[in-house]
């Protein structure tokens, strides 16, 4: 996991640069997405090189798996940098921004939710008595995910238009701005360390919540695809409504201070929660899914503050974000993990209400104490934002 975020972090920083050099978003987003496909497919179509060489030896195997891992890691660089860049150019006025990032997020929780929905058609429609019938089922899940996601993004593909980032009407045509520009601004680093201590709130929390609910509350099988589905079903509704709201830098920071004293609360009840009222977790679910979304909401448009009109930088920006995100959540969860392997319970035992695991810990405090430095960063920012009207001709001539 570790290698893979570390290949995906440089990754977004070299498909960054060139999307600032040569521009054309829906280019490297279409190409991004057909080695996704190609690649996720091929992973869960078995080892292609050993049938190819009619040898299945654990090199060979080895081999395979790490290419397209590779080449997965490329791709998904590609389509997430370039989609992300594609917001900043369409428009220039901060509530059109807003309302575009938290329509991303919003999205995001469809498909999630979407691939339950795959889950449970496959689940229903075919049955599994051996072990080969349940990878089947798992193969049929990616690939019927894949088709969708192929569809959507034809769909994209033919109703966006190519965004031409501009330094102004009549000024050069992808004149790059270079990296030491956003290295002298403050504004820079305060809005990466918010960018990357919401995405390791995220991430943290969606890597330990099924292991939290099983595992520390003992509960039945069926709630760890529960409280998830709770989770995105909020922050979806959540996105939707932040749609209709009027952005400015001050909103930006109150929305995202709320997202986070709400993780605070959260963590607390994660952290205390005993078995004997573990239905209470999904009263919290509900909760972090409303955190979830006005922290996504608000640290994404952060980036747009932070770029204004400087386009001809923004792919940068979004791949430098990045990177430190993959290479933060990477060696978070390597950590977490390596005390999860050496010492799974920490204090207590199975006789007592709450025993305390590394999953508790890592779970209720890590984001928890992100969220806290989060909110503490956002105090210090000022947040400028443009009232300029949108721009529909230059940028999408």
């Amino acid at each position: 996991m570790l290698s893979g975020q570390i290949a995906d972090g440089l990754a977004t920083i070299f498909v960054g640069e060139l999307i600032d050099r040569f521009g054309h978003f829906k280019i490297w987003h279409g190409a991004g997405s057909v080695l996704v496909a190609v690649s996720f497919s091929s992973v869960f179509g078995g080892c292609i090189p050993c049938k190819a060489l009619a040898t299945f030896s654990s090199l060979v195997e080895t081999v395979s798996y790490s290419t397209f891992a590779a080449i997965f890691n490329v791709g998904w660089a590609a389509s997430q940098v370039s989609h992300m860049s594609m917001v900043n150019c369409i428009t220039l006025n901060s509530t059109s921004r807003v309302v575009l990032a938290s329509c991303r997020n919003a999205f995001t929780m469809v498909a999630n939710l979407s691939l339950y929905g795959i889950a449970l058609i496959v689940f229903g429609v075919s049955t599994a008595t051996t072990h080969s019938d349940i990878e089947n089922q798992y193969r049929w899940i990616a690939y019927l995910s894949i088709f969708v996601g192929c569809c959507f993004v034809g769909i994209f593909h033919l109703g966006t238009k190519e965004p031409r980032s501009k330094t102004g009407i009549h000024g050069n045509i992808h004149v790059r701005i270079s990296w030491s520009y956003w290295f002298l601004k403050i504004l820079y680093y305060q809005v990466a360390l918010v960018y990357v201590l919401t995405r390791l709130v995220l991430n943290v929390s969606q890597a330990y919540l099924a292991f939290y609910v099983i595992n520390d509350l003992q509960m039945a099988q069926f709630a760890k695809a529960l409280v998830p589905a709770i989770i995105y079903i909020c922050s979806f509704i959540v996105s939707v409504l932040l749609q209709e709201i009027a952005w400015n830098g001050q909103r930006l920071k109150a929305y995202y201070t709320a997202g986070g004293i709400l993780w605070m609360f959260c963590g607390v009840g994660i952290l205390l929660l005993p078995r004997s009222m573990s239905l209470f977790v999904y009263a919290i679910s509900v909760f972090i899914g409303i955190a979830n979304a006005l922290m996504t909401v608000s640290a994404v448009s952060m980036q747009s503050i932070l770029i204004g009109e400087d386009l001809n930088g923004c792919a940068f920006v979004c791949g430098s974000l990045s990177f430190l995100d993959k290479i933060s959540c990477g060696l978070a969860l390597f950590v977490l993990q390596s005390y999860q392997s050496s010492s799974p319970r920490v204090a207590g035992n199975y006789s007592t209400n709450v025993y305390f695991s590394v999953t508790r810990y890592g779970l209720g405090l890590v984001p928890a104490f992100c969220s806290l430095i989060g909110v503490a960063v956002t105090y210090t920012m000022e947040l400028h934002t443009s009232s300029s009207k949108p721009l529909m001709e230059p940028l999408l001539a």
